[in-house]
């Protein structure tokens, strides 16, 4: 299993006013291609979810804390926290990658 990240964004741009894409599900896993235009609206998620930045810069909130992000770095956030990217570049996109239970898993988070 391959994913292209240039296929993968002209396959998102073909769903017009959509901000993410899923593009792979494994058991609990799934694998997304997440744009958002101007603001991130997400809300917190059931499960534990990691983000690799592919494109862009901007910063992270995560519950309180507040950190830059750029291509290639990996965001970790722990089922049902409050998250969001702020001040992005307009060329930001990420992988996202949910797994695990509902409410997350049990760990040093």
């Amino acid at each position: 299993m391959q994913l292209k990240s240039a296929a993968t964004l002209k396959q998102l741009s073909g769903h017009e006013g959509s901000t993410f894409l899923e593009l792979f599900r494994h058991g609990t896993m799934s694998v997304e291609l997440y744009k958002p235009e101007g603001l991130d609206l997400q809300q917190p998620h059931e499960q534990d979810d990691i983000y690799i930045v592919l494109h862009g810069h901007g910063q992270f909130l995560h519950g309180s804390t507040q950190v830059s992000f750029g291509p290639g770095d990996l965001l970790f956030v722990p089922a049902g926290i409050e998250h969001r990217f702020l001040d992005f570049s307009d060329d930001f996109c990420t992988w996202v990658i949910f797994y695990g239970p509902k409410g997350g898993e049990k760990g040093l988070f």
